[in-house]
């Protein structure tokens, strides 16, 4: 299955595993790397000195290509990227944030530089900065999200029109259908985050995995739009934030309900009550948790089974 996702990162399947924050540990993406896609580290959880112990253990683990995700308000960035250079990581995603801040100098160190967006507007600004490739997330992604709420299915032949370099679709994508619908629209490989974070090697906790799996259409919901937009599942935390919006709150008053380490509380430690839950709408197509190897392995089968389906659709329209 070879096109210009997987020459760029040397991978056997056009799909990149999502660096998400509190999720995405050495041991997730070691195995999407060992599975023939692409596995990312999500820095954004990280501090420098862990983030260099999940390289080096990412490394140990896998012969095949991987890559870092860094969002780019990290505040010790400059350290981030300095191990970067050191451990001699080869692929870069970056996000939130402006792609000329880094692109030149990572490409300068013959590093591939990925960056996400969630418009047409900023992936013809990722384009002129020089990146490689462009990931166009739409709204149905879980996490940080854009303004302009563009769901996938729009925002993905949008880009397509306009950018020439190559362009990988998320949100919303967890199946080989989903996968295949995604590359109809124009898209030359997915970036798949929800469905990897009810994998075993996945660095959730418990918990969050079960929550995920239990979650049904509608339990999820964007919010916080005035500070990040962040695609929430629906807990006593979000019930809280719901109720302080009826008290047309400042950004301030929202800022103190949210707090510090609230993501690290649900996501990483699992307290489903007062934890901030990030995840896809997708969830709701998620019911059991599996391996890595599983999950590339199902998708992988299904996007194969959508083609012939397809192929037979097409040829009966002939006759």
């Amino acid at each position: 299955m070879q096109n210009k996702v997987t020459k760029l990162f040397g991978i056997k399947y056009p799909i990149v595993q999502a660096g998400m924050i509190w999720n995405s540990g050495w041991k997730l993406a070691s195995a999407s790397s060992n599975a023939g896609i692409l596995g990312l580290i999500g820095a954004g959880s990280m501090y420098p000195n862990v983030l260099r112990t999940h390289i080096q253990k990412c490394k140990d683990a896998t012969t095949n290509p991987f890559g870092v995700n860094i969002p780019m308000l990290y505040p010790n960035i400059e350290e981030l990227m300095q191990i970067i250079e050191e451990e001699g990581v080869k692929i870069v995603f970056t996000s939130a944030g402006n792609p000329k801040t880094w692109t030149q100098w990572l490409k300068e160190r013959g590093i591939v530089v990925v960056h996400v967006v969630s418009s047409l507007k900023f992936a013809l600004k990722a384009q002129e900065a020089g990146v490689d490739a462009i990931v166009a997330e739409g709204f149905e992604a879980g996490g940080h999200n854009g303004q302009d709420e563009t769901t996938t299915l729009a925002l993905i032949p949008l880009v397509h029109r306009q950018v020439s370099i190559p362009l990988i679709a998320a949100g919303g994508i967890a199946t080989g259908n989903g996968m295949m619908a995604a590359m109809a629209l124009g898209a030359d490989g997915v970036q798949i985050g929800s469905r990897f974070v009810a994998s075993k090697e996945s660095s959730a906790h418990d918990a969050f995995k079960n929550a995920v799996i239990l979650a049904k259409e509608g339990d999820t919901q964007l919010t916080l739009k005035e500070l990040a937009p962040v695609r929430l599942l629906k807990n006593k935390f979000y019930q809280d934030l719901q109720a302080l919006y009826k008290t047309s709150p400042t950004s301030e008053d929202l800022k103190n309900l949210l707090g510090r380490a609230r993501a690290k509380r649900g996501m990483f430690e699992g307290d489903l009550e007062e934890g901030e839950l990030e995840i896809g709408q997708i969830s709701g197509l998620i019911d059991k948790i599996e391996t890595v190897s599983e999950i590339v392995e199902s998708i992988i089968t299904e996007f194969k089974a959508c083609q012939i389906r397809i192929s037979r659709i097409n040829l009966n329209n002939q006759k």
